[in-house]
């Protein structure tokens, strides 16, 4: 699971590439064309598409080609996973400290 989690958390390093992401999560599971992200955010084509490459190598987007569009879609599990990763031991460690000072 590290090794996964550290490729889903790396995919998201940029602020772009966040952008698309919130994009993408904001529109659900019908997703968008790469013409409708661009409109939403303002990045340029050629850099969208590295982007949402970049998304789709981490596991966080998925593409399906629909005649000559491409429908990009968060990967809803995957964003699940890595949030349960990330807060799976929230504050395991204050509460066992609270228990060895009670």
């Amino acid at each position: 699971m590290w090794e996964t989690a550290a490729a889903g958390f790396a995919a998201m390093g940029s602020e772009a590439r966040l952008q698309v992401l919130k994009t993408l999560v904001r529109a659900g599971e019908a997703g968008l064309t790469v013409g409708e992200i661009q409109e939403r955010t303002g990045i340029a084509p050629s850099t969208l598409a590295h982007h949402l490459k970049f998304l789709a190598a981490g596991g966080l987007v998925e593409q399906e080609k629909a005649g000559r569009s491409t429908i990009n879609r968060a990967r809803f599990d995957e964003l699940r996973n890595l949030a349960e990763f990330i807060l799976g031991e929230c504050c395991a460690d204050a509460e066992k400290r609270a228990a060895n000072d009670g």
